[in-house]
């Protein structure tokens, strides 16, 4: 005698419920890769390095970083959003992409919600802004009174989102009228402010510090409300003329839109535990990025309220869409 029809398709159900869970627990099988939408050395591709050094380390399997930057991150974030959604195709990226782009064009080729699954976030850091040193200037104050005294004349490079609204939102606060021009990278734009192309800069500190330290580059202010453990001696723009002053950003992992809530859920939990390795640590201890991990949902709530932030912090900055 045949078996009920609804005991079969119970367990037919639940076999196939119990597919993407074994897959969940033998990935990775293969090499993972992380697309990175800026360039090399930049902050966001040594994050991407070290705690990929650190996912490989754990499970036995290659993690190939790969650079895509251009376009305003553009490149990188659409290439994710196209990849297969297998979870072998990760973006390690910043606020960038996930919630400043939407308010500083009118169209993206990729939407920051609907086209991935957040996975972690991975971290927080500040920006230092930097001149070169033969700018006539020791610091805030005095950049200000020659901004002033120069209307136009200056220009400020910035290589992502975060490093640009940090520029404009000095602008906006200080009033005076500094030139934007955009790099692919703020690596590139710091090679140019050390050669005296450009006049300024608000870059990450992972990119800016050492310039500064080494004395290619003179450091006038960090742009977080509390001065940097690496930098003591670096006041905080805020106190130095600029009273409210603060524009930080933020580190996170994405995959694309479908790809298996359990291969999200493992993903997850090889970064977190990346995130606190001493593999990763070698950059963060230096550059003094704060470790801050999140489940997918709290990242999915976070983006949300930071994209909200970043829209009143543009507006404010009178950025409009290109």
């Amino acid at each position: 005698m045949n078996a009920p029809l609804i005991p079969r398709l119970a367990l037919l159900t639940l076999a196939l419920s119990a597919v993407p869970a074994s897959h969940a627990q033998a990935y990775p099988e293969r090499p993972i890769t992380f697309v990175v939408p800026f360039a090399a050395a930049s902050a966001t591709d040594q994050i991407a390095r070290a705690i990929g050094q650190a996912v490989s380390e754990a499970t036995g399997q290659p993690v190939v970083v790969e650079n895509k930057p251009g376009a305003n991150s553009f490149i990188g974030a659409q290439a994710v959003a196209r990849a297969k959604n297998d979870g072998y195709t990760v973006l390690i990226t910043t606020n960038t992409t996930h919630a400043a782009n939407e308010h500083l064009f009118k169209k993206l080729p990729y939407d920051p919600v609907k086209d991935f699954e957040p996975v972690t976030l991975l971290g927080k850091g500040g920006q230092i802004m930097v001149v070169p040193p033969s700018l006539p200037v020791n610091n805030v104050k005095e950049f200000i009174a020659l901004a002033k005294a120069q209307p136009g004349k200056l220009s400020f490079g910035f290589g992502s989102s975060s490093s640009r609204v940090a520029g404009e939102l000095f602008k906006q606060m200080t009033e005076t009228e500094i030139v934007p021009v955009p790099y692919r990278s703020n690596p590139m734009g710091v090679t140019d402010l050390m050669g005296g192309q450009i006049q300024v800069m608000w870059t990450d500190m992972t990119t800016g510090l050492p310039q500064a330290k080494n004395g290619n580059l003179k450091a006038l202010g960090v742009t977080t409300s509390t001065r940097s453990p690496l930098a003591p001696d670096v006041p905080t723009i805020a106190e130095s003329g600029v009273p409210g002053y603060e524009s930080t950003y933020w580190f996170a992992a994405y995959v694309p839109a479908g790809t298996p809530p359990a291969i999200v859920t493992r993903l997850n939990e090889l970064l977190t535990a990346a995130v606190k390795t001493p593999t990763a640590g070698k950059f963060y201890d230096p550059t003094g990025t704060e470790r801050v991990t999140s489940t997918p949902d709290e990242l999915r709530r976070f983006q949300a309220e930071e994209s909200r932030k970043w829209a009143q912090i543009i507006a404010k900055a009178g950025i409009e869409k290109e």
